[in-house]
């Protein structure tokens, strides 16, 4: 399956995330998400992205940190190093939609959205956020 010509060819695609990257809002196992072709310049800091990495020729779902004209830098949920710049052809696709458990949410949901710009804005200390609450899982 060619992800990025589905992608290109208007296709709404559901895939399963895998690695922590993106944790704790996307869970590998857990979650799914939606993605879709979006022009880059209807793309925002805080939109989750479908990009491809040109060094590893990898595709990464990860969130758009900042941008700068036609320059965009990323950044994992749960990590704190800013990768960029990336050029808009490298990305392939935005998130707008997660199913968790079953049930389907919209992107642009206030919680999530309220949720998600506030874990963007904590990036200097998330990972020992992530790790806390992992642990506070385990014990629950």
């Amino acid at each position: 399956m060619d992800i990025e010509k589905l992608l290109e060819q208007g296709n709404r695609l559901r895939i399963k995330p895998r690695g922590y990257s993106m944790y704790p809002l996307i869970v590998p196992g857990r979650d799914e998400v939606y993605v879709e072709k979006v022009p880059p310049q209807k793309l925002r800091r805080g939109d989750v992205v479908l990009y491809r990495r040109r060094e590893e020729n990898t595709l990464v779902l990860h969130r758009i940190y900042k941008k700068k004209k036609d320059a965009f830098f990323m950044v994992g949920d749960n990590q704190k190093e800013i990768e960029g710049p990336l050029d808009g052809t490298q990305i392939k696709g935005k998130m707008t939609g997660i199913i968790r458990k079953g049930h389907e949410y919209s992107s642009s949901n206030i919680i999530y959205v309220v949720v998600s710009r506030l874990w963007l804005l904590l990036r200097p200390c998330r990972p020992q956020i992530s790790r806390a609450v992992h642990k506070m899982r385990k014990h629950l």
